[in-house]
């Protein structure tokens, strides 16, 4: 029991000494320690804050990179379409302009070739036709004459021109030599109608064209023979 008691007394002062107030230091010592801290803990959520900005600001210009390239896809589509629009458009204009050149080239063929047959046949009127020359009736030919004109009566088949058939003046176109021989006869004016009739009258008057006879076309001494184109008429009664 004494024992016991005595150990109580020794243990009674340490427990006073263990409930002692810190000294100022201490107390000094643990502002510093938390004000440390609370420091600390301002930095960590400066940085926090700022890296949410700096997150959100990223997410906006990603979000404006997106929009710009869909707008620059868009008009890269743009572009893209009007380029094969043109590109049809030029070959268009190409192919129009290349024809046009082949044109003008073709007209420009074609005037250099008239102006030269132009050139010919006005040296062809303006010389001197000589003898057997083909010319043209005009005030300084003397037509051919037909010698024979009543002998030669166009041949009808029997009884063609019974009641009922046409009737009519027939012309025809013949080639007179400058020998007055008929060298060709092609109808110029048949009768009226299409009969088998009409058809026949004017096949019967070529024929008897041919087998005309002229006195040759002349010049107005009649000194040169000339072979001309000159219509002969027959009347159908």
């Amino acid at each position: 029991m004494r024992i016991a008691l005595s150990m109580l007394l020794v243990a009674l002062p340490l427990a006073a000494a263990a409930q002692k107030k810190p000294t100022a230091a201490q107390l000094q010592a643990q502002v510093k320690r938390l004000t440390e801290e609370r420091d600390e803990l301002k930095l960590r959520l400066a940085s926090t804050e700022e890296l949410q900005q700096e997150t959100a600001s990223a997410k906006k210009a990603r979000d404006l990179a997106r929009s710009e390239s869909e707008a620059a896809r868009k008009e890269i589509d743009q572009l893209r379409a009007a380029l094969k629009e043109n590109q049809g458009g030029s070959d268009t204009i190409l192919k129009e302009l290349h024809e046009a050149k082949q044109a003008a080239e073709g007209a420009k063929t074609e005037a250099t070739r008239l102006r030269t047959e132009n050139e010919a046949l006005q040296q062809k009127a303006s010389a001197v036709p000589g003898e057997g020359d083909l010319v043209q009736l005009g005030e300084d030919i003397v037509p051919a004459r037909a010698i024979n004109l009543n002998r030669a009566t166009p041949r009808l088949k029997s009884g063609s021109f019974l009641g009922g058939r046409p009737k009519g003046a027939v012309v025809v176109h013949v080639l007179i030599s400058e020998k007055g021989d008929v060298l060709a006869a092609r109808l110029i004016q048949g009768l009226a109608g299409d009969s088998a009739e009409a058809k026949e009258a004017g096949e019967a008057c070529v024929e008897a064209a041919k087998r005309l006879v002229f006195d040759p076309a002349t010049s107005k001494d009649g000194k040169t023979k000339f072979k001309v184109w000159q219509g002969v008429g027959f009347y159908l009664d």
